[in-house]
């Protein structure tokens, strides 16, 4: 987890408003506000860079010192107390997430948004499949979107090419986006009541599974250019989606890929994934893909009205 990879010493996060320009840098305190909120512990700029400071805090706490006595000795293991604080540490992190992805998803469903946690490895076609849905589908879905990198906002400006809202957010050295980073973004972002928010989220397979955004699901992408095995080599990710689209499929009398096998294991880690197979540069396969987000945005209205 992050506590021990090392990514939480990190740069604060970014926010680029690409509809304004504004650049927000926010606090490593997570916000305690609601996204239609005040702007919390964020600082508001016209412009510039990625303040580069420290994402989490860390319990500096020390283990009390060895007593050697006459006839009692201390055996502490420094390394396991050391273990025992991260544990905590990791576990407070989360805690402290969960609440507020909890208050995103009472936001997303009081406004009927369905919201979508686009999850992959790099390089798996997340931009351009949402590139192609937004153009494909604009007049008959408003479409937003949160794009997540630790630099620059290239993502963002070919969302704001195709015709969608979109913000992005930098998260430094961070591999992962955080319920509070999508807090800040929403509030940036001003998604219409009824739309789809779509959040591109770091490019990784490991953390992004363990952080809950307040999504309404969780969507693995996979290419043809990746193994078949990815999901069981990170089956918490592919356990945790509800949706796995497998990308580029023009590729596929190019590259070695057993797609059976690739499904199979997708259902052996979660026999209740759904599995679409499409190709965003050919447009093959992409009605379904966007079947399913109507689909899937009729059912958050209907909830609400239940």
């Amino acid at each position: 987890m992050c506590g021990t990879c090392g990514c939480a010493d990190g740069s604060k996060a970014t926010i680029i408003n690409l509809q304004t320009g504004e650049h927000v840098h926010m606090d490593s305190k997570a916000q305690d506000d609601a996204p239609g909120a005040g702007a919390g512990h964020a600082h508001h700029h016209g412009h510039g860079h990625a303040d580069h400071g420290h994402g989490h805090s860390h319990d500096h706490s020390h283990v009390e010192a060895h007593s050697h006595g006459h006839e009692h000795h201390d055996h502490a293991h420094p390394h396991a107390a050391a273990l025992g604080t991260t544990v905590q540490l990791e576990q407070a992190i989360l805690q402290k997430n969960d609440e507020l992805a909890a208050r995103n998803r009472a936001w997303f469903q009081g406004r009927e948004i369905l919201s979508l946690n686009l999850v992959s490895s790099p390089g798996s076609g997340k931009t351009s499949l949402l590139e192609r849905s937004i153009v494909d589908i604009k007049d008959d879905l408003d479409i937003y979107v949160i794009e997540g990198d630790q630099q620059t906002a290239n993502d963002a400006e070919r969302i704001k090419a195709s015709g969608a809202p979109s913000v992005q957010i930098n998260t430094g050295t961070g591999c992962h986006l955080e319920a509070d980073m999508v807090m800040q973004g929403l509030r940036q972002l001003k998604p219409k009541a009824g739309s789809i928010v779509m959040i591109e989220n770091v490019g990784n397979l490991v953390c992004p599974a363990l952080f809950d955004l307040g999504e309404t699901a969780k969507v693995a992408i996979l290419s043809v250019t990746e193994g078949e095995d990815k999901p069981i080599k990170y089956p918490h990710m592919f356990q945790a989606s509800s949706l796995m689209i497998l990308n580029k499929i023009d590729l596929l009398p190019h590259v070695d890929f057993d797609v059976e096998r690739c499904f199979a294991y997708a259902k052996q880690v979660n026999p209740d994934i759904e599995i679409l197979q499409l190709s965003a540069r050919s447009g093959e396969g992409l009605d379904s893909w966007h079947d399913w987000l109507k689909s899937q945005s009729r059912q958050v209205s209907e909830k609400v009205f239940a």
